[in-house]
């Protein structure tokens, strides 16, 4: 029997979930809110450190979030 794992979701959709602004999360990351929607959009990825603080911010194990573009 396989293991089934709740779906990971993205970025964008962690911090909506966290209920969190663009503005307000960036300032809390101490990055500004372009960098931010870079990430959410796929066009650049945070650091390690920076994903690691994003998924504390936003209350998400690191394995339930994927940055950048998804494939289906």
């Amino acid at each position: 029997m396989e293991r089934e794992y709740p779906p990971k979701i993205s970025l964008a959709a962690a911090r909506v979930n966290a209920e969190f602004l663009q503005e307000v999360a960036a300032a809390k990351l101490h990055i500004n809110v372009a960098t931010l929607r870079s990430w959410e959009k796929g066009k650049t990825a945070p650091t390690y450190e920076k994903f690691m603080e994003i998924c504390k911010l936003y209350h998400y194990p690191a394995d339930f979030i994927f940055c950048g573009k998804r494939s289906l």
